[in-house]
């Protein structure tokens, strides 16, 4: 084992000095970004937010609510061919996601064929598996038109073997900062999210690709640093929980808080 001496940087270590702007308002200010793709040549305008693909967030009632204000919703890997022929969707505000088995594969062509995707999310707890990469690429054989993303990985080679390798357009970081994410707990792996969302996107960026910062988000101030730190999409979980387009039956306490329970 080796020890890196170096700091390694949360979210809340950090705070974002002030400096002298022009802007009048906060209203004055455009969220929007347009993006180029470098794989896929594709290209979109948006907000970029993006609702993680966990089973609780990944739904298409909340994508119904996101997708009026130009965020994505990577939708959770458990919905069907049929459950997306249902759906009236706009390819550029939800992702697909994949695992990466031959399974994952069948049924990602099955859904591509049914109907019409701009964004593959190909999503593994261990995005260092040399397999994450082989898939990927032959998922860019198979759709060299469709934006990719990939991870979850915290490290700089990675990133770039992805993007340069993998044919990804957006690699996705962060192992562990999720408020509901037991990774560093069960396995003791990961970076703290503002160092790894820093050297992942300074790699991105120098092979014209690009990163997700992809969990850590406790409140909207963590958004900016993540922005802040090189991120050019931000992917947040709990923040859109517990609201009417989740799952879940409303319980009360003795206090009278109202929560979700989903089983």
């Amino acid at each position: 084992m080796r020890i890196e001496e170096d700091n390694k940087l949360d979210y809340n270590d950090v705070l974002i000095r002030p400096k002298r702007s022009t802007i009048i308002s906060r209203s004055h200010v455009n969220l929007e970004r347009t993006i180029q793709f470098p794989n896929s040549k594709q290209t979109w305008t948006g907000i970029p937010i993006i609702a993680a693909n966990m089973d609780t967030i990944g739904t298409y009632e909340v994508y119904q609510v996101l997708s009026q204000y130009k965020i994505i919703t990577a939708f959770h890997k458990f919905y069907t061919v049929d459950d997306f022929r249902s759906m009236i969707l706009d390819k550029d505000f939800f992702m697909i996601s994949t695992g990466i088995g031959s399974s994952d594969l069948t049924r990602l062509k099955l859904i591509l064929t049914a109907i019409d995707v701009k964004f593959i999310c190909i999503d593994i707890a261990n995005g260092y598996l040399e397999s994450l990469i082989e898939f990927c690429s032959e998922v860019r054989k198979l759709y060299p038109d469709k934006v990719l993303v990939a991870g979850n990985v915290v490290s700089k080679e990675i990133t770039e073997e992805l993007i340069l390798r993998g044919g990804v357009d957006i690699v996705k970081v962060g192992i562990g900062p999720g408020s509901a994410c037991t990774t560093r707990l069960q396995t003791g792996v990961g970076i703290p999210q503002l160092s790894a969302v820093m050297e992942c996107a300074d790699a991105a960026h120098g092979v014209d690709g690009f990163i997700i910062g992809d969990g850590g988000i406790t409140c909207p101030g963590d958004l900016a640093k993540g922005y802040g730190g090189g991120a050019d999409f931000i992917m947040m979980g709990g923040v859109f929980s517990g609201h009417d387009e989740n799952p879940g039956e409303i319980i009360q306490d003795q206090d009278g808080n109202k929560y979700k329970e989903f089983y």
